[in-house]
């Protein structure tokens, strides 16, 4: 079994209620990822459903989980109607909720059925072998189990550049580095898995953590590697939101994301 779907690995008590190990292994400064946070709770309400794409899912971040942590997962049923089912999940910890989700899900055919029409065209991306890997950091262990290459235009600020991109933009290559086959799971995380693209104009700021976030998977990678790319364009009472693509090298999109985020300076 690979790293990620232990993870996410979750006991159901009774009807509603599930219990599981908020994992250390995808942590950002040793707080546990949004982005797994919203798989874990995610992998909760598709185990009720009897639609298992979750076509939208959106969390909100109430307070700090802490990892290595028994945590109970109570779902409950919204709306059960013949093309969508509707979920909500708390994630509780010591007795108080720290993360709400909400799901869509819909049958797993029904993308394969329908019509396609892109009016945007996947991001250009320099060769991976010209953009820079996301260092091994202490205490940001999502980096010691994803590959995320981001693009030279984007990475002056990690390499310790005095020029900054004039664009709060982080884009790039990601994948699992055991090579984990894709799913709509996988992509909840791997939408949050990028630095906040404003520190590719502002540098690096004390913290930026995320309130709400919110992710449409639209379809599976054909192939190993993503194409990731996410943008910031207003930051405003300290308040950025982000938002993202992610495609496949053969101009599949993926998923469509938005973040909404604090921004917090040192």
């Amino acid at each position: 079994m690979y790293l990620f779907d232990k993870d996410v690995l979750l006991e159901q008590k009774d009807e509603f209620d599930f219990e599981g190990i908020v994992s250390p292994n995808w942590s950002i400064n040793a707080n546990p990822n949004g982005g797994n946070l919203t798989a874990f709770l995610a992998a909760a309400m598709q185990k009720k459903s009897d639609k298992k794409w979750p076509v939208i899912v959106t969390a909100n971040f109430l307070g700090k989980c802490e990892t290595e942590k028994k945590s109970k997962v109570a779902v409950e049923a919204i709306s059960t109607r013949y093309s969508l089912n509707r979920y909500q999940a708390s994630l509780i910890q010591d007795g108080v909720e720290r993360t709400r989700a909400w799901a869509t899900l819909m049958n797993e055919n029904s993308c394969d059925q329908s019509a396609k029409r892109y009016e945007k065209d996947a991001p250009e991306m320099p060769a991976r072998e010209e953009c820079f890997l996301f260092p091994h950091v202490p205490a940001y262990t999502l980096y010691d189990h994803m590959d995320v290459l981001l693009a030279p235009s984007c990475a002056g600020w990690i390499k310790g550049e005095s020029n900054l991109s004039p664009v709060s933009e982080q884009k790039g290559w990601i994948k699992f580095k055991d090579d984990r086959p894709w799913d709509a799971l996988s992509l909840l995380l791997i939408a949050d898995s990028f630095p906040p693209p404003v520190l590719a104009s502002h540098g690096i700021v004390a913290w930026v953590p995320t309130i709400e976030y919110s992710v449409s998977v639209r379809d599976i990678p054909d192939t190993a590697w993503i194409k990731a790319v996410f943008r910031s364009h207003y930051l405003t009472c300290d308040i950025v939101e982000e938002d993202g693509e992610l495609w496949d090298e053969n101009g599949k999109l993926l998923a469509i994301s938005r973040q909404i985020a604090q921004f917090r300076k040192y």
